[in-house]
This record gives C-alpha cells, structure tokens and sequence, in this order.
C-alpha cells in the first residue's frame, strides 16, 4: 500500500470533505431561506449575507416613511401656526341676562375667593360665532369686507324675522370654562346657519377661520386659563357645587341684532368690551342713514392709506371724517343697544325660578349691572 506523503490527503477523506462542503452549503441556502421569512426581513443584511433583493424593499419603505413623516410635520405645522386672533362676536347687553351672571358670580366667589381671578369682566359677555388669523393690517381689512358681504347671508337666513337667543341653565367644558347654556329651541337651527355663512364667506375670502370641532353657541362667564396661578392653588377644575343653584336659572333673552369683528388680543374698550373693528347691524332697525350704513363708510374709509389718506386727499382732512363717523357710529350703536334693552325688559316679567339667596345676598341684580 501506498503510504500517504507528508501533509498529503487520501482519496476517502477527500470525499467526506467534499460531502461536509454540500451539506454546509445546504444548511446556508436553508438558513438564509428562513431569514428571508422573518419579520426582520427587511434589515439590511447585504454585507453578511449577499442577498441584494433585501435592501431595496427597505430602502422603498424607508423613502415611503420619510414622506409620511415629512407630511405629518407639514401638518402639525401648520396647525401650530394657525393661531386664531380675531372673532366674530355676538355682544349679549340685556342688563336682566348680564345682571344674572354678576349674581352668579358673586355667588361662586362667595364660596371660593380665589376663583374671583377665574371671573370674565363686566361688557365681555358675547356669543362667539367664528374664531380666525388675521396677521396683518390688509388681511383685517379683508375680514371687514367678509363680514360686510355676509350681511345679506344672514338677512336671508332670518328672512325678516327677528332671532331671539334665550339663556338657561350652566354647564362647562371639561370642567376648566363656565358658561350659560343657549336654551333648546327653533332659534338654534338659523344661528348655526349664520355660523356655517360666515365661516364660509371668511374662508372664500381666503381667510384661516374656523376650529375643527362643531360650533356649540355659549355664553362664557369663567375660565381657569384666565389665573394659570390657581392651578399651583391647588384649583384644577370648577366643581359642579358651585353653581348648582344656578343649573337651571333662567337668565333671559337676548335680540340678535349685531355682529362685530373684534380682536382678541388688542386692549380693550373702556366699557370691557373688545376691540372691535367693524360691525353690521341685523334687522329692521337700519335705514340708509342708519347704523348700517355709517358702519360700511366707515369701514371703507379704514382702508385708506396708514396715515389716514384717501383718494389723495388731506390725512388731516380723512382723519377727522373717521374720527367723526366713528363718534356716528357709537352713538348710533348706543341708540340701538338702549332701544333693544328697553323693549327686552318691558316684555320679560319677573322669572319664577330665580335665585332668591343669591338676589339677596347681591342686594338686588340692580347693583352688579354694568
């Protein structure tokens, strides 16, 4: 027999050498069979293992998720940046209504002194109907042209009657903003037509207006946000005992009679309300030389250059007519807003229901009118 040379392999180990080979290349081929089936299939694994196919599954997931993502940080954009600082609001002056707010509010401080921060002040009391960004000077006057244009919407909505909005009861939101409730009834069907008609003439306008949940008409009387400092107080939410005597309190009527576009972040007037910018006047009470009418010049006329010029006229000259239209205008509005508290209360007889502790203890709602 031939003696194997130095370092030499025989015919017979060459043979299990080369049978270990196919089965270590079987076992791979099965291996990689089963990683491709994983759930990890479409980690990169092309270095290891040379299988091309993987990366590029995952590179197209990858490129889809970046869209995504880049998508959704366009959106929360611009959802950030929408930050409403205008409103239209529907002022509520019916001395029966605001009278029975202040006694509710006396009411509630009475039992926690700390809420008295928490309060919304006297000639603040309004519906708001639509909130919206107006970022500067020419898009505010776009808004008074919206809300110019909406008018005749809202005349045909009410198609000539008047829109009365009565207050019953209290309720919140989350516990952290009181309100009183607009009473159930038909007047709730066109004041969410007239909401939906401006929040579509602002929009055509080009106007970002509006909020993503569903107009509910309210009348905020407080809100924990306005003293941040009474959460460290330990006051976190407005606790249905303060106002249960009040849950069903009628509060009285309102006439829908006016819309005025107002800043929210502007100082306010000195009566308490916001600052307005323009107005329109519902329902018959208006005639061409009317409060309409002077509020429409008078709106034209805020269009005129920033030092009061129009049409190259004098800015002295333009000054002095919007300061004049303006006293009309106040004036006109006072009128009006007198007129509709002197019908209101003549028609309202004194309510049943009404809060005799309360009344009592306020010395009468006379004294915590505005």
């Amino acid at each position: 027999m031939e003696r194997p040379e130095a370092g030499g392999i025989n015919s017979s180990e060459c043979e299990d050498m080369s049978r270990k080979s196919e089965m270590s290349e079987e076992l791979e081929g099965k291996v990689m069979d089963s990683l491709i089936n994983m759930p990890f299939a479409t980690i990169d694994i092309k270095d290891d293992y040379e299988i091309t196919d993987i990366p590029q599954v995952n590179s197209k997931r990858s490129k889809e998720n970046e869209l995504i993502k880049s998508d959704q940080i366009k959106k929360r954009k611009k959802k950030k940046d929408y930050q409403p600082n205008y409103f239209l609001s529907i002022p509520i002056t019916n001395k029966k209504i605001t009278g029975g707010i202040k006694i509710l509010q006396n009411a509630i401080i009475q039992q926690d002194e700390r809420l008295a921060k928490a309060m919304v002040g006297d000639g603040s009391f309004h519906i708001t109907l639509l909130v919206m960004q107006l970022l500067n000077e020419d898009e505010v006057n776009i808004g008074i042209d919206a809300l110019l244009e909406l008018k005749p919407s809202i005349e045909e909505i009410l198609k000539g009657k008047h829109l009365v909005l009565p207050f019953q009861g209290i309720d919140t939101f989350g516990s952290q903003v009181g309100f009183v409730k607009l009473a159930e009834g038909e007047h709730i069907k066109p004041l969410l037509e007239i909401a939906e008609a401006a929040k579509r003439t602002f929009q055509e306008k080009g106007i970002l207006a509006g909020e993503n949940r569903s107009f509910k008409p309210h009348l905020t009387f407080m809100k924990l946000s306005k003293a941040p400092v009474l959460r460290k107080k330990g006051v976190k939410k407005i606790e249905p005992g303060l106002y249960e005597k009040f849950i069903n309190h009628r509060f009285g009527e309102e006439m829908f009679y006016r819309i005025d576009l107002c800043s929210m972040l502007k100082e306010k007037r000195s009566d308490g309300y916001y600052h307005c910018e323009s107005s329109v006047v519902i329902g018959e009470l208006e005639s061409p030389s009317s409060s309409s009418a002077v509020l429409q010049r008078y709106s034209k006329d805020r269009r005129s250059g920033p030092s009061g010029e129009k049409d190259g006229g004098e800015p002295e000259d333009a000054e002095l007519v919007r300061l004049s239209k303006r006293l009309v205008e106040n004036a006109v509005l006072k009128a009006v807003q007198q007129y509709l508290e002197e019908t209101q209360n003549k028609k309202q007889p004194g309510e049943g229901n009404a809060v005799k502790t309360e009344e009592a203890d306020g010395n009468g709602s006379d004294n915590n009118r505005k």
